[in-house]
């Protein structure tokens, strides 16, 4: 992206200047790498568990219920509870972890959180890539999970605050671009590491996860903190200057003191998760929590948990289900960079639309595709309609990379006050790992139970998640994230009725302290 230049609205009339500068770019790049982590450990799951040797080691029944058993329903061979822990442990323990992360956030800063994130994932890499028996490989993933709950909370807030509001969208994204080269390059060591003969290629999966891990670690020592973090702690001095380097230009001060009153609001907040809940706060908590359960009803991460198992259920052959996994992870590749491309021109709302329809349509056809030509005994797609599930999970893999994905993340992190927002954050990504956890235990039963009506089931929460964006969801791009309370929700049909009205005594009240703020008491 070229360096250049722009002004941002300031809710005053004022046009907060600022520039894209290297630091913002770099550092965006280098915190967004918890992604990259956070979707390989998405994408090696699969792979590994419909390895054979994998599951001779650690789940021999389920290797012979998939590979020996004739009298399994088709569509029931990997259905094991053991299984599903394997790869939900990981959200488990990032639910969890997100409300220790929550603290860390707010008192000792973004940077250092994204830092211990790194530290838990070097952890959990050593221990599963070593695992001689379960109970190893599942405190591996629990370590890797408490990575999670850390990178995710502090990396999109991260990422919000540091970049210019008109490029908010794009770079916020990153994450969740890294996210999908992650969960892409998990598919491609699957594909090369199964194989290797010796029955060790699985290791050689789960190890390959240190490449991202270390890369987070650096990454999150050498960026700056950002100046929301530091202001909030008391470091006057050193957030205006990091808000200098950052901005590219020395004519902060009016940005700098929206910051400083913001900081200001928030620390009269003593309980910020008992603030959550105030009857001012309940738009942006009921957004954020609601945009979690439905990123997750989408489907999505049954499909990207479990592609490779997914294809094998339909009748593919081990090498080719891989290599379908391989081309779904390329297309959400490319479909997020149509949305950091996208996001900030078209807006958040266009794009949760439009992929709702596409959504729902694919889903429609892969249900009657297997409710057709795949039996309980029989696993014969047959060539072309293989060949137009596969195009059509990719359909389906594309809206989403395009919307709910990133946008999942995006909307809650850049719409909470800063007084709310480690706590707002902290929630969101609870109730995501919540949902996803609960989705990764269930999917391969639900799969089981609802056969091929599990795609008719997934499709009919696009339909409720459609309808409540096209009447619930605000549009939110291009505005300050400050000023979300003005220029939103007091405008929204709907949520302006719980947003307390502002006198003119204490508008008045609040403007005074702004402009009247005097520099010689940084």
């Amino acid at each position: 992206m070229p360096a250049g230049g722009f002004s941002a609205p300031a809710p005053s009339g004022v046009e907060f200047e600022a520039r894209i500068t290297p630091i913002v770019i770099i550092s965006c790049i280098m915190a967004a790498t918890g992604g990259l982590m956070f979707g390989y450990d998405v994408g090696v799951s699969g792979g590994v568990t419909s390895m054979d040797p994998f599951l001779k080691k650690f789940f021999p029944v389920v290797h012979r219920q998939a590979k020996v058993s004739t009298d399994t329903n088709n569509y029931c061979k990997y259905d094991n509870q053991g299984l599903q822990l394997f790869t939900s442990s990981l959200y488990l323990a990032g639910l969890t972890s997100t409300f220790f992360a929550s603290y860390t956030t707010r008192r000792l800063g973004r940077k250092l959180t994204m830092l211990i994130a790194g530290i838990f994932f070097i952890f959990g890499v050593v221990l599963t890539a070593g695992a001689i028996n379960l109970a190893m490989l599942i405190v591996g993933r629990i370590l890797l999970g408490c990575g999670v709950g850390f990178a995710n909370q502090a990396v999109p807030l991260f990422l919000s605050e540091i970049a210019p509001t008109r490029i908010r969208g794009a770079l916020n994204i990153l994450f969740q671009l890294n996210v999908t080269i992650g969960i892409l390059f998990a598919n491609l060591v699957n594909y090369g590491t199964a194989k290797i003969k010796g029955g060790w290629g699985w290791r050689l999966s789960l190890a390959l996860a240190g490449f991202p891990a270390v890369l987070l670690t650096i990454g999150s020592i050498m960026v700056v903190d950002t100046p929301n973090s530091l202001i909030e702690r008391g470091r006057l001095e050193e957030g205006k200057a990091v808000l200098k380097r950052i901005r590219g230009t020395d004519n902060v001060e009016p940005e700098f003191l929206e910051l400083i009153e913001a900081s200001r609001v928030a620390k009269e907040v003593k309980h910020p998760f008992r603030n959550l809940l105030k009857r001012r706060n309940r738009p942006q908590l009921v957004i954020a929590i609601v945009m979690q359960i439905f990123q997750q009803f989408s489907g999505i991460n049954a499909i990207m948990f479990y592609a490779p198992v997914l294809f094998n259920t339909l009748g593919f052959k081990s090498d080719a289900s891989l290599y379908s996994a391989v081309i779904t992870g390329a297309v959400n590749v490319v479909a997020t960079v149509v949305s950091i491309y996208s996001v900030d021109k078209v807006g958040r709302r266009v794009l949760l639309l439009e992929a709702g329809v596409q959504m729902f349509f694919s889903q429609i056809v892969i249900a009657v595709i297997l409710g057709i030509k795949v039996k309980d005994h029989s696993d014969n797609l047959g060539h072309g309609f293989a060949i137009l599930v596969v195009v059509m999970v990719c359909t389906y893999v594309a809206a989403f990379a395009w919307s709910w994905g990133p946008l999942g993340w995006l909307v809650p992190s850049e719409t909470f006050p800063l007084e709310t927002r480690s706590a707002g954050q902290s929630i969101t990504v609870c109730v995501n790992l919540l949902f996803t956890f609960v989705i990764a235990q269930a999917f391969l039963s639900m799969l089981c139970h609802l056969k091929y009506g599990i795609f008719l089931f997934f499709s009919g929460w696009v339909i409720v998640m459609s309808f409540f964006v096209l009447f619930l969801l605000p549009e939110t791009k291009n505005v300050p994230i400050e000023e979300m309370t003005e220029r939103v929700w007091k405008r929204h049909w709907f949520w302006k009725r719980f947003m307390e009205d502002d006198n003119e005594e204490a508008v008045g009240a609040k403007n005074g302290k702004i402009n009247g703020y005097d520099n010689s008491q940084l």
